[in-house]
């Protein structure tokens, strides 16, 4: 058991009630370590988005918990990822963040892997003898499964197919797509940033309404009056759901859950620019299509552990110890789309999500402030009952108003299930 919690008489089971959990699940070494092992070595990880490794060769560099892998496709299309650790020595094969290679390539003492991890040469391997068998020594593969363009991967041979992992999130992954506006949906590009606080303060973050009005009033004062107004969604009518396995979605803007419907709906004063530049070379319902995609979806899916599909953007983060976290907003635009709409998508990513933009720090602020307090009392504890007593059944899960924690208790259901598996 953990000292944090051993010391208040409490099992691990115990720190995750019905409306609330234990500070400890912050603060406590312990707790983060078997979480490494129980959570993210245990369960279904996103690595990736497959426009990221478009052709074969194409490979990105990223963490499933703390244990850096490779995803690359190799030359018949296939994704593979590989931990980042040479068989003979333990180096990385592949410092790269993102590129193209035709094999990875041991620095230290030259050990060459191809695509799909099979070692394929050693320097002067007759001072080995009969000692090295190459068909021993691959890198070690996860397994990897994708879904609507998601690779995840996972340690965990006997694990749940992916797609009953997702479960209703599926549908949800589906919707998100629409974003492409008739093209694919392409990864343009990430900016990363740290914050000294636990993993599962911004995890919570991701369908939490009830912050926005109060540590977005910058933004909100910031935007025109009508896009305001469509953000003034917390006494509004959408919802939050559990969607089991730690999944939820907050619905904010409920006419924008599905981007191909209502196209006849009028176009917001912010894109009417855009639509006149649009129609010079698509017809309208084209032009239509293309501009409600550009604003982005009106909700937040959260797929646990590590990634949620926010709006107009992926959000990823990276467990680096118990106080501090990495995390990487990915813009999305539209592969092969307008330049002009893929101008705009960017420059509405930056004003919120970006390092210079008016969400993203005021967020971060706030996940800080969350850290430095859980530090106070010995056996505190972090309340989630807001919308419980809304809270119903639904054919996917459990549903309360838009402001519910009803996501935060979906996610630490999920963790408790698997930390005492």
């Amino acid at each position: 058991m953990t000292l944090q919690a051993a010391s208040q008489g409490l099992t691990l089971a115990d720190l995750v009630q019905k409306d609330r959990v234990h500070t400890s699940l912050y603060t406590d070494p312990a707790i983060f370590e078997q979480e490494m092992d129980k959570v993210f070595s245990s369960t279904w990880v996103w690595v990736a988005h497959a426009s990221e490794i478009p052709e074969a060769g194409s490979y990105k560099t990223t963490f499933v918990g703390r244990q850096p892998v490779v995803v690359v496709r190799d030359r018949k299309q296939q994704v593979h990822v590989l931990l980042n650790r040479c068989r003979h020595r333990a180096a990385t094969v592949c410092e790269g963040h993102k590129g193209k290679t035709n094999s990875f390539v041991c620095p230290y003492h030259g050990w060459s892997y191809s695509l799909d991890g099979a070692l394929r040469g050693v320097p002067s391997p007759e001072s080995y003898g009969d000692l090295l068998d190459k068909a021993d020594f691959p890198l070690i593969k996860l397994r990897v499964e994708e879904y609507a363009g998601m690779i995840f991967a996972t340690f965990k041979d006997d694990i749940e197919p992916l797609v009953d992992f997702l479960g209703p999130a599926k549908k949800w992954m589906d919707l998100f797509m629409k974003q492409g506006g008739g093209f694919p949906v392409k990864v343009a590009g990430e900016h990363r940033f740290r914050f000294p606080g636990n993993w599962k303060i911004q995890l919570e973050n991701t369908t939490d309404a009830y912050h926005f009005p109060l540590v977005h009033k910058s933004f909100l004062s910031s935007v025109d009056e009508q896009t305001e107004k469509m953000l003034d969604f917390v006494e509004g009518p959408g919802l939050v759901e559990d969607l089991g396995n730690g999944h939820s979605v907050m619905v904010m803007i409920p006419e924008l859950v599905d981007l191909e419907a209502n196209l006849d709906a009028p176009i917001p004063d912010r894109f009417a620019e855009l639509a006149e530049e649009l129609r010079k070379d698509y017809p309208e319902d084209q032009v239509r299509r293309i501009v409600r995609a550009v604003g982005g979806s009106g909700f937040n899916l959260n797929l646990f552990p590590n990634v949620a599909c926010s709006m107009a953007f992926f959000r990823v983060l990276r467990p680096v110890s118990v106080t501090e976290t990495e995390i990487h907003h990915a813009a999305i635009v539209m592969d092969g789309g307008p330049a002009a709409a893929n101008q705009a998508r960017l420059r509405l990513h930056e004003h919120f999500q970006g390092p210079m933009g008016f969400g993203t720090p005021d967020d971060a602020e706030a996940w800080d402030r969350v850290q430095r307090g859980s530090f106070a009392g010995t056996n505190q504890w972090i309340m989630l009952n807001r919308g419980l007593a809304k809270e119903v059944e639904t054919p996917d899960g459990r549903r309360s108003d838009v402001s519910a924690e009803t996501g935060m208790r979906a996610a630490y259901r999920q963790w408790k299930k698997l930390m005492t598996a």
